[in-house]
């Protein structure tokens, strides 16, 4: 299925839930909005996608961040606890073995989509397969796999371990990183810059063009760490 229909069937449960917990109706949240009633109803039904104008000001209303109306599905987290954190930001989920080491979740090759959908359910992180490298401390590691030609050596076949970030701030042009972005997946690619709207990336591989992605779009930001690559590598 394509990524459009997973954003949108979290985007319409969301404002559910969250129009519900306001207390409002859905005439009554469409004229504050300042749309038509039937309007606003074809978003909850997944029937349409709003555009920027309407989700900036469904964003003000619901005092939640478009990227998380969007990207994560709030029926599953304490909406309230939330709320409460800088930018709606929510708690990474994470599995320790029986020491209380924190594993490295393994997402599966072609699993682009369940990452998406799964990156902030607790149940899913678990469900991963795991691995332990004990040279690699400090921080939070997930290895992601690798996909087409863009960052040699990295082929398919390979996975890629990367360190979670917290911030946009703290990436340094130069450094490679793992971007898991709304409209493109999982994308492994090296920064050229940043700026206050959005960042430029660029391949390893010169036959691929540099691009830039909105900050808007970024779910999540890991550091290269290590790889592990095919037996024939």
């Amino acid at each position: 299925m394509p990524v459009d229909f997973f954003i949108m069937s979290i985007f319409s449960e969301n404002i559910r839930l969250l129009r519900s917990k306001s207390g409002k109706t859905q005439r009554e949240l469409s004229e504050q909005i300042q749309i038509p009633p039937s309007r606003y109803s074809s978003y909850e039904n997944g029937k349409s996608r709003p555009p920027v104008d309407v989700l900036i000001r469904m964003s003000r209303i619901f005092n939640v961040s478009i990227d998380l109306m969007l990207s994560v599905d709030l029926t599953k987290h304490a909406l309230e606890d939330m709320l409460k954190l800088p930018d709606n930001r929510i708690v990474l989920p994470v599995v320790v073995d029986q020491n209380g080491d924190e594993s490295i979740e393994i997402v599966p090759q072609k699993a682009t989509m369940g990452y998406l959908r799964g990156y902030s359910d607790p149940e899913y992180i678990e469900s991963l397969e795991r691995i332990s490298l004990p040279f690699l401390r400090n921080g939070k590691f997930r290895a992601f796999p690798a996909d087409g030609d863009s960052m040699p050596p990295f082929k398919d076949g390979s996975f890629i371990i990367g360190k979670y970030m917290e911030g946009i701030h703290d990436l340094k042009s130069g450094n490679a990183y793992i971007f898991i972005t709304l409209n493109d997946g999982i994308t492994f690619k090296r920064l050229r810059s940043k700026n206050t709207t959005s960042i430029t990336v660029a391949a390893d591989n010169t036959f691929y063009e540099p691009y830039d992605i909105p900050l808007s779009e970024i779910i999540e930001v890991w550091k290269y760490a290590t790889g592990i690559f095919p037996q024939d590598f």
